[in-house]
């Protein structure tokens, strides 16, 4: 593949391990990861941004290996000293976790942008790649569910997913606009590529889709667009793509991702654990190990991504 920028659309862990392989095989500043926002929200005072947060500690090598998020070596006296107060320790915020939350809801109060924020914070962590929010305007997933409708963290870690998930909704997207970074990188003039990373589609990859502009800046960049199946062997690595599948009351098949985004696509990168779809999806496949569990593995599964990519010609002008 010839030297050019690349655009990976991200969420969840899934999304940054892909992000970190690319950005190990890619030449300094050439990736541009655009990450969800629909999971940030507000707690104990501070704005909390799971997705940004994760993809920074996973690009700068801090993230905590065991979990996929948080930072390694994390202490907990805060949460321990919430606990013995009897306030509210469902989600856990690490010390070290603390003072990012801190610093961004200081800086939004003082009328900075979330991008702007997050640009400083990926340079003070010495990342090559641009590190981009969705939106600087508020877009808050909410999940209708078989006990009511509930804010995403509060389905997500409150209720450990446990609630049936009836539908989604996406509140702000309709006013919002693709932050200012993210218009650059998918108008660039020297775009190879863009990747949509192995994250939960429904979660993580359609709030970005909800923001008004997105699709048209998507039709418009002229290069392939490839998503990576968040399923391997049939079920999902980490999180409930599965489970939410199946409650949607769709097929837990890569070929049902691949048709959830008809219209957005000109490949689709399947396991070789579920080749047996392949010959159900419309759009060209790579067949491959997208098990991501070492830099090793990571890196391989963003060179063939990019090198299928650079095979395929956008088909998109018909969507």
């Amino acid at each position: 593949m010839s030297n050019g920028t690349v655009v990976a659309l991200s969420g969840g862990i899934g999304g940054a391990k892909l992000s970190l392989g690319l950005l190990g095989i890619l030449p300094p500043d050439s990736l541009s990861v655009v990450v969800n926002t629909g999971d940030d929200f507000e707690h104990l005072g501070l704005r909390i941004s799971p997705d940004i947060d994760t993809t920074l500690y996973t690009l700068s090598d801090r993230v905590n290996p065991e979990t996929g998020w948080g930072q390694r070596d994390e202490t907990w006296r805060f949460m321990e000293q919430q606990a013995q107060q009897g306030g509210e320790t469902w989600f856990r915020l690490g010390d070290r976790d603390l003072e990012i939350h801190r610093e961004r809801s200081r800086r939004l109060r003082d009328g900075e942008t979330l991008s702007a924020i997050t640009a400083d914070f990926t340079r003070r962590f010495g990342i090559a790649a641009a590190i981009l929010p969705m939106s600087d305007e508020t877009v808050s997933t909410s999940v209708a569910t078989d006990q009511g409708e509930l804010g995403f963290q509060d389905y997500f870690v409150r209720r450990q997913c446990q609630p049936s998930v009836k539908g989604l909704r996406f509140a702000g997207a309709a006013a919002a606009r693709p932050g200012p970074g993210v218009v650059a990188a998918l108008s660039a003039k020297d775009l190879i590529a863009i990747i949509i990373c192995p994250s939960n589609p429904w979660l993580s990859i359609d709030p970005l889709r909800a923001v008004p502009g997105m699709r048209q800046l998507l039709r418009g960049s002229g290069v392939p667009v490839v998503a990576v199946s968040p399923l391997v062997g049939g079920t999902a690595v980490k999180g409930p793509t599965a489970k939410i599948m199946t409650e949607l009351g769709l097929p837990v098949t890569p070929a049902a991702v691949a048709r959830h985004y008809a219209g957005w696509i000109d490949g689709f990168v399947l396991d070789s654990r579920d080749r047996q779809y392949a010959d159900e999806i419309q759009v060209p496949v790579l067949v491959c190990d997208t098990l991501m569990q070492t830099l090793a593995d990571r890196r391989r599964l963003a060179g063939a991504t990019l090198e299928f990519a650079a095979t395929l010609a956008p088909s998109r002008a018909a969507a």
